[in-house]
């Protein structure tokens, strides 16, 4: 599976009563759809995944792939506590059409998961689960930072596909890509025009070529029936494209250092409530428009450092309702943001001309 330009990291959306509220989950992801987004990651640390019942988890991940257009590339967050119960929420994605599964390093026996302990826990999640593996490092929120080298060893695994690196660390990135350079390439499926080919995708262009029958009429046929011929199933035009070890970032202030690096592209908290922005920094530099790309990366570095990385998933969700998504309230412990940092955030978001 290819895992290229700029993916959102969603929120998910609660009721004032902390209940899941899907028909605003529905419309984000609907309006996620019409963007030039490459994709979405559902249940990832912007969603608030480990907040979240199992049932609810279930939920989210069916309600959001059915709302999905079927060129949006969907990643779903299945990391838990357990090889087990990662496993089953792999599951499910898999059950719900998702293309990968996003996995973190389990977090409460931090202490205890030694260099053993997590190549065991990834190299069994990717030999076990169903759908192609995206290691998570997220320094921030999981006590435990996988090492370079963990990674090199990793990556050598036919199901891995790739990293998301949220450290914030350009050292980091470089890192992990000269330690996976020398990764086994493997052979994906894109379109005519190189970009992502995802089985939702190729259902939808049988089903719509199959589902289209032209009607004759009966004066117009010598025998003298009617008749509705399908016409023949014109399958998706694809081609294939090598790949290696596909680096991400999930960090917005340094995104256009890191594909400067080599890294395939970022999956961002902050394209949660302002995608079309941090697009324009990855089209600008596809474009090779370098100026632009850095005026661009200029632009959401500071907004993106004060809403994701100082005020976090409150501060996200604010966001997303300023800009016209649905983001509400945390769900507790994590507390909202009162009206004077509500304000910051307007006036931060406004001032860099950020709005969608």
């Amino acid at each position: 599976m290819l895992i290229e330009g700029v993916f959102a990291a969603i929120t998910t959306p609660f009721y004032p009563n902390e209940r899941v509220y899907f028909r605003k989950l529905e419309a984000n992801i609907a309006r996620y759809s019409r963007s030039l987004l490459s994709g979405i990651l559902v249940l990832g640390s912007t969603g608030e995944a480990a907040a979240l019942t199992d049932s609810e988890s279930e939920d989210v991940l069916r309600t959001a792939a059915e709302a999905a257009a079927p060129d949006k590339v969907l990643i779903a967050g299945v990391g838990r506590e357990s090889l087990k119960s990662t496993l089953e929420l792999a599951e499910l994605a898999t059950q719900f059409k998702y293309d990968a599964v996003l996995v973190r390093t389990p977090a409460y026996y931090a202490g205890q998961m030694s260099t053993a302990a997590v190549v065991n826990y990834f190299e069994s999640v990717a030999d076990r689960s169903p759908l192609p593996v995206l290691l998570y490092n997220i320094p921030r929120c999981v006590p435990y930072q996988i090492p370079i080298e963990v990674i090199a060893t990793l990556a050598q695994h036919a199901n891995i596909l790739g990293i998301k690196d949220s450290s914030g660390s350009m050292k980091r990135i470089k890192a992990t890509l000269e330690a996976t350079r020398n990764a086994t390439r493997r052979s994906v499926t894109v379109t005519a025009i190189f970009d992502a080919v995802t089985e939702r995708m190729q259902k939808q262009a049988i089903g719509s070529a199959a589902g289209s029958a032209t009607f004759v009429s009966a004066g117009d046929l010598a025998g003298g029936a009617g008749l509705a011929v399908a016409p023949p199933v014109v399958p998706l035009k694809t081609r294939t494209k090598d790949v290696g070890f596909q680096v991400l970032t999930g960090s917005a202030s340094i995104l256009l250092q890191s594909i400067e690096a080599g890294a395939s592209g970022a999956i961002l908290g902050f394209a949660a409530c302002a995608p079309q922005a941090c697009q324009e920094v990855y089209f600008a530099w596809k474009d090779r428009d370098l100026k632009l790309a850095e005026e661009k990366q200029q632009r959401i570095a500071a907004p993106s450092q004060r809403i994701v990385g100082d005020l976090g998933i409150s501060g996200v969700k604010y966001a997303c309702d300023f800009n016209g998504y649905y983001g509400g309230y945390p769900r507790q412990p994590l507390l909202p943001i009162d009206a004077t940092v509500r304000a910051e955030i307007e006036q931060t978001l406004s001032g860099a001309g950020i709005r969608n």
